[in-house]
């Protein structure tokens, strides 16, 4: 347009500029800011508040306030998006800093929401996010919503009922977040009562509800809230749902529930390039059939490496160790990066199958020449690998060179090993670290009885 010598006008400009904010082109933007000053627009307030909204949503915060300070007149649109971006960028300081500097005239619902939905995303925050709610000079429901959501991610559940109950108006959100946070907090039966006392329910609304049986073990009651979804025709499922649904029968080993969701997907048309398709993937393989889990994975043509975790983990369920290593070089091949959970996949399947040889070729790899680091689940699939091969002397030599502290998992391995490849030497100081741990899990002092009794030593056991 400029080439061929036409004019950019203020809404052009402000277009594009909204047209790389989507797109996340923060250089491009930066391109535009420059013509702004050769056409003389630098100074305009429209097109500086749509430069900062740019800079904020593409994560630069340091080029929104450079321009910021620079601004000669700004107005609450411009204050609003510097506060809204420093909160999504956990800076909730510079937010109130910003805040703290508003004129009265141009503080409005929109500073007071962000400001306190900043504050209550954390649990040493929200009894500031409690003083500025009470502050306000009005509230309107995302006031009312962002408190009651802080106390929920507090765990403060009586707050979050009173904040309910006192509130002029209700919407969807409002009731969610109390399913939610009930859910959270262990009391599905308060949840569900709330679901059912609903004026009116929303996917959203569904989701909670779902995910707050499936994370209290009640798989059965979230696949029902599905199916009557589906029944109901009201609104249809969308991404989280299935995949707390697929979740839910994975859990179950149902495969023909399973397979009745995949056939779904395809029907509706969601792509399988993203969780949905490793969602998918895990759910074959902890039904028990990899073999649909292999050929899913083979027809998705985009691969991330969550699927190629998920293929791994479920090569690792079934013990194909070696498919699980071949999977390992297709990947390099493939020029795919593996993470930290690629190899604990890798490493869990050579453990299932005997293969140590390549566990510990594994465990190079995944150091000198992926530069992973190990954490503890890494050293504990180790420690898990030579054990269950009864290299005892070589899995206690390993516990000894870890660079970081053994955890009660790694010293139940251990001893497991011990126990079962009737390894007493190694085995007696292994169970009096795992005692000294005083470790919460009662499967800690079993497995320390059952290996003293079972070599007729009760008299042996270490007494917490």
């Amino acid at each position: 347009m400029l080439e061929n010598g036409a004019f950019a006008d203020k809404f052009t400009l402000s277009l594009v500029l909204k047209a790389c904010s989507r797109a996340g082109l923060v250089k491009e933007g930066m391109q535009i800011h420059g013509l702004l000053k050769k056409l003389e627009f630098g100074s305009d307030l429209f097109l500086q508040n749509c430069l900062i909204s740019l800079y904020v949503k593409c994560g630069c915060l340091v080029g929104a306030r450079l321009l910021f300070d620079r601004m000669p007149k700004r107005d609450s649109v411009t204050y609003n998006s510097m506060i809204d971006g420093y909160v999504k960028g956990g800076r909730i300081d510079l937010a109130r800093a910003v805040f703290d500097c508003i004129p009265l005239e141009e503080r409005n619902l929109i500073s007071w929401n962000s400001l306190i939905s900043g504050y209550a995303q954390f649990e040493d925050g929200i009894s500031v996010a409690w003083q500025l709610f009470e502050k306000m000079p009005e509230r309107d429901l995302i006031s009312w919503n962002s408190m009651i959501d802080g106390c929920v991610k507090c765990g403060r559940m009586e707050d979050a009922q009173a904040l309910f109950d006192t509130m002029p108006n209700r919407d969807i959100v409002s009731w969610a977040n109390m399913i939610d946070g009930y859910a959270k907090n262990g009391r599905v039966d308060i949840a569900r009562c709330f679901f059912d006392e609903m004026p009116e329910r929303d996917v959203v609304a569904c989701n909670a509800m779902m995910g707050g049986y499936l994370q209290n073990g009640y798989c059965m009651e979230a696949l029902g809230i599905f199916y009557g979804m589906q029944s109901d025709g009201n609104f249809s499922p969308d991404n989280a749902t299935l995949l707390i649904a697929l979740s839910a029968i994975a859990q179950l080993g149902h495969i023909e529930k399973g397979i009745a969701i995949h056939c779904y997907i395809e029907e509706i048309g969601f792509s399988l390039d993203g969780r949905l398709g490793v969602a998918l993937i895990d759910m074959y393989s902890k039904c028990g059939s990899i073999e649909n889990a292999m050929m899913l994975f083979e027809n998705i043509k985009e691969k991330s490496v969550d699927h190629w975790n998920a293929i791994i983990g479920g090569l690792a369920i079934h013990g194909l160790g070696e498919l699980a290593f071949d999977f390992l070089m297709e990947m390099k091949r493939m020029r795919v990066e593996p993470d930290d959970i690629t190899f604990i996949g890798i490493l869990h399947a050579c453990g299932h199958a005997g293969l140590v040889k390549e566990g510990m070729m594994c465990f190079e790899l995944m150091r000198r020449v992926y530069k992973v680091e190990p954490k503890l689940q890494h050293y504990g699939c180790m420690v898990d690998i030579l054990g269950r091969a009864g290299h005892i002397e070589e899995a206690k030599h390993f516990v000894q060179e870890m660079p970081v502290e053994p955890n009660d998992v790694i010293w139940r391995s251990l001893l497991s090993a011990c126990k079962t490849h009737e390894s007493f030497n190694v085995g007696q100081p292994v169970a009096e670290n795992l005692i000294r741990l005083d470790s919460p899990s009662p499967s800690s002092y079993v497995l320390v009885s059952n290996m003293y009794a079972g070599l007729g030593k009760w008299s042996d056991v270490p007494q917490g």
